[in-house]
């Protein structure tokens, strides 16, 4: 099993309307990639590592799949339509990472 992390950074004038990524952006992510698609999760940052500081990201988002070719398929052949939909909730410049889930 594969996880695609998107992390949205935090910074000055950064902006990230959760209520339309978790609502909108995530079952359209959802809708488009089908069953390839094993399981998403969001996290909204809190704090950074000191109390009081402010989250490194203000938000996480995490999708599963089978393998990277599962995802490749899926997600590939409509990245342009879920790129497009990124303005609609944020400003910032995701950063993206795909691991393999060890545990």
């Amino acid at each position: 099993m594969i996880k695609v992390s998107v992390l949205y950074p935090n910074g000055s004038g950064a902006r990230f309307d959760m209520d339309y990524y978790c609502l909108r952006h995530i079952p359209l992510v959802s809708q488009l990639c089908g069953f390839a698609l094993k399981g998403a999760a969001v996290e909204k940052g809190l704090a950074g590592a000191t109390p009081g500081s402010p989250p490194s990201f203000l938000a996480m988002g995490h999708l599963v799949f089978d393998s990277v070719e599962s995802f490749e398929a899926s997600f590939g052949r409509h990245a342009s339509q879920i790129v497009a939909d990124v303005p609609n909730y944020t400003n910032t410049q995701p950063i993206i990472q795909l691991s393999e889930i060890m545990l």
